[in-house]
Order: C-alpha cells, then structure tokens, then sequence
C-alpha cells in the first residue's frame, strides 16, 4: 500500500505540472519555483508533514518535496542557531542536492550540445 500511496501523491503532483504546462502560459521555470515556493508554504502551515508521513517519497521527491526540504532545514537551523539560521539552514538541509544537480548539469553540459528553440 505504501507503493501505491507513493504513486497516486506523486503522479498527482506531475498530473497538476502537467495541466499548467498544457493550459496555461507559465513557463516550466515559473512552474519550478511555484512548486518549491508551494512546498516551503504548506509546510510552514503545517499541511506538507502528514503528506509526507502519507505518501513518503511521492511527496518529498517531487519539487514540492524540495520546498518541504528547505522549510525543515530553515526551522532546525533557527532552533540551533537562532535568526541567522534562517539564512543557512535551508542550504545545509539541502547541500547535497544541491551539489549533485550543479555536477550532473556541468556534465550533461559537457557530454551533450545545446542549442536554442
């Protein structure tokens, strides 16, 4: 059952990126940081946790899950370090995944040529 849970969370997440994409005329860039901006919002709001003890990785994968990621890392942060926290914390939550979309970029950069639409 936690598959399925993980599978219908996720796909609605990509179902409702998709909808956006097809039916409106945000960019997928507009659409990005709208899901990570929705994420940390959901979760200061204290709705984003039971999705996620829910759906797990269908909810904390997706980019709604990075915004979640961030928020987390943000509250810790300001619990141990106080305001200053609130500058560093969602760096340090995130650094590793961070680290590995700039490598995997530099290297889809190099293997792969570019070219404008």
């Amino acid at each position: 059952m936690e598959y399925i849970n993980a599978f219908w969370v996720g796909g609605m997440l990509c179902v409702i990126a998709q909808i956006l994409i097809d039916r409106t005329k945000l960019t997928p860039a507009r659409i990005l940081v709208g899901y990570v901006s929705t994420g940390v919002l959901l979760t200061a709001l204290g709705i984003y946790e039971p999705i996620i003890k829910y759906a797990d990785c269908g909810a904390s994968v997706p980019l709604t899950g990075f915004g979640y990621s961030i928020a987390k890392g943000i509250e810790r942060a300001v619990n141990e370090k106080g305001l200053i926290g609130a500058l560093t914390g969602g760096f340090t939550a995130c650094a590793a995944g961070i680290s590995a979309a700039l490598i995997f970029g530099y290297i889809a950069a190099l293997v792969f040529k570019g070219r404008p639409k």
